[in-house]
């Protein structure tokens, strides 16, 4: 297994990171967001054009269609390689850093979409994380066949927070827990501005973990609102942290409206937990309103706290069966299934270019 992507640090290198090598293509830094690393045409063409060349790989699986997946997708094709692609990508994810008037984003938007679909339907299997997602692209012009395929998450590293046992005595305050990237898309300001609309005698507070640009702003926002001590933005923190920060939680809290799939929820699930979800693309299939959390209604803050306060107000019998809820919703993502999937996708696309060669 051979991994390309773009270099954090800007210069090519190549290392073997848990048996895998990764190969750090030549990048820069995108001005208009604080992580983005972004890849040159003239640079990634001949590097990735070497690096297929020299591993010769049986298949060649792409996450995206920016810039290093799409070398990947010509390249890969010039020289008779089947391609796996699996999309990600929402044009409305850009929209939020691209300052322009809405016609010229709505003209770009589409241009997305038309770029998107050239790109992709040149594969040979074409996978998306949901079923929601592949919908998404069957409604915007996509004709070849779409598989969903789960991202998964390995359930037996949550064993130890998702035991069958009564659930231990509910955290003192009680606490809602966001993880992800701290970016607008991501809505966590929903989460601080519902916190301040809950009851002060519940005394919800928040733990906001991840990093990106709007680290300050949600404590500025915080202090704004007079609960800078009960809104907690921890940044980015190690995976021992973060298991803590699961296992410490009440409930958990994504009201992100750009998610194809959510990791993060899933690993809420994983971990027992209640899930309060923004009722916006894929987040609808990962819980059961009423059983193992709540949907709301995009930006609306007011239903945002209303589920709050239910869940905080919840005896602990029914917390306790909204937490065994969570786990049968996550049953069906464990990475086991994913692995099988992709292994017999590969092994379809490899007998198929074979075949196709013999003929």
């Amino acid at each position: 297994m051979h991994v390309a992507c773009p270099s954090a640090t800007g210069k090519p290198s190549v290392s073997v990171e848990d048996g895998v090598t990764v190969h750090r293509l030549t990048a820069h830094r995108w001005p208009l967001h604080p992580t983005w690393m972004i890849c040159m045409p003239w640079e990634t063409k001949p590097e990735i054009s070497r690096l297929l060349d020299s591993l010769q790989p049986d298949v060649v699986h792409t996450q995206a269609h920016f810039v290093i997946g799409r070398y990947a997708f010509s390249e890969s094709i010039r020289r008779g390689l089947p391609v796996v692609a699996t999309n990600h990508f929402m044009p409305d994810n850009v929209r939020p850093y691209i300052k322009a008037p809405k016609a010229v984003l709505d003209g770009g938007t589409a241009i997305a979409w038309w770029d998107l679909r050239r790109k992709f339907q040149s594969a040979d299997f074409i996978t998306v994380p949901t079923q929601l997602a592949a919908d998404l692209l069957t409604e915007n012009g996509f004709t070849s066949p779409i598989r969903a395929v789960s991202c998964g998450i390995d359930l037996e590293r949550f064993a130890h927070l998702r035991e069958l046992e009564p659930q231990a005595p509910r955290s003192t305050p009680p606490r809602v827990l966001f993880v992800g990237r701290l970016s607008s898309e991501k809505h966590a300001a929903d989460i601080v501005e519902a916190v301040a609309k809950t009851d002060p005698e519940i005394g919800l507070e928040a733990d906001i973990v991840g990093g990106g640009d709007q680290e300050e702003p949600l404590k500025q926002l915080a202090a704004e609102h007079g609960i800078a001590d009960r809104v907690h933005v921890l940044g980015k923190i190690s995976d021992k942290a973060l298991m803590d920060a699961y296992q410490r939680c009440t409930f958990f809290c994504m009201p992100s409206t750009a998610e194809l799939q959510s990791i993060a929820t899933l690993e809420a699930l994983a971990s027992r937990k209640p899930v309060v979800l923004a009722d916006a693309v894929a987040l609808p299939h990962l819980v059961r309103d009423g059983v193992n959390g709540y949907l709301f209604p995009p930006h609306d803050i007011n239903a945002l706290a209303d589920r709050f306060t239910r869940i905080c107000r919840m005896g602990d019998a029914e917390l306790d069966a909204f937490s065994k809820a969570s786990l049968d919703v996550v049953a069906k993502h464990d990475i086991e299934y994913t692995l099988d999937t992709f292994e017999a996708i590969y092994d379809g696309v490899i007998s198929a270019a074979a075949n196709s060669s013999a003929a």
